[in-house]
């Protein structure tokens, strides 16, 4: 698998930890999301995606991976315009929202500044 993305968390929103812990999820958005959303969002400094996220490809948190299971269908736009995408914890299949990407792994990521976010495929 090689790299189609790479980032890394440069500000954590106050209630982005609480998103993990409460809803299984975490919000990416680059550098000048809108305040109202930026408090529930870790802001990272990079939107180059290199190529297309596919469904068993890999989404590594420093050294935590995660087997991407679903992916919303303007995922990869988002991603490459605003730096948004939501990730969901939940391993489902099906999708549900247009920008939500869904993994499955073991146990909830630890993020904090500086923590690298990586999609392989």
């Amino acid at each position: 698998m090689s790299v189609i993305f790479e980032t890394r968390v440069v500000a954590i929103g106050p209630e982005a930890l609480g998103m993990i812990e409460g809803a299984n999820m975490l919000i990416l958005f680059g550098e000048g999301a809108p305040a109202d959303l930026a408090e529930f969002c870790f802001t990272i400094d990079n939107k180059d995606l290199r190529g297309s996220i596919p469904v068993g490809g890999k989404l590594r948190i420093d050294q935590q991976e995660f087997v991407i299971t679903a992916v919303g269908n303007v995922v990869e736009k988002n991603l490459r315009n605003l730096g948004h995408i939501s990730i969901h914890f939940d391993g489902s299949s099906a999708g549900s929202l247009p920008g939500t990407l869904h993994v499955e792994g073991e146990s909830l990521p630890s993020l904090q500044d500086g923590t690298v976010i990586q999609l392989l495929a």
